[in-house]
């Protein structure tokens, strides 16, 4: 099964390459690498659905929080956090 996680843009990179635009999402603190190539209209605060370190689409800030919380009611958030990138 497939699942795409809810987190909040941290930040984003200027790129002229469309096929990757960079920038950090936080799955409730833990901070990854997503590439914006499929929705370069995110901005910082926005919360997005992040699917094989893609952004799909935006989300409701309160549907993403409870999401998050279920997924870290049920420890599957627990890999994201031993592999958690430094800023």
């Amino acid at each position: 099964m497939c699942l795409a996680i809810p987190g909040k843009v941290i930040s984003l990179q200027p790129s002229s390459d469309k096929t990757n635009i960079p920038g950090k999402v936080s799955f409730g603190g833990i901070l990854r690498e997503v590439n914006f190539c499929f929705l370069p209209e995110a901005g910082i605060g926005d919360y997005v659905l992040v699917h094989v370190g893609v952004a799909l689409s935006k989300v409701d800030e309160k549907e993403a929080m409870e999401t998050l919380n279920y997924l870290q009611e049920m420890g599957e958030l627990d890999e994201l956090d031993s592999e958690q990138e430094k800023l």
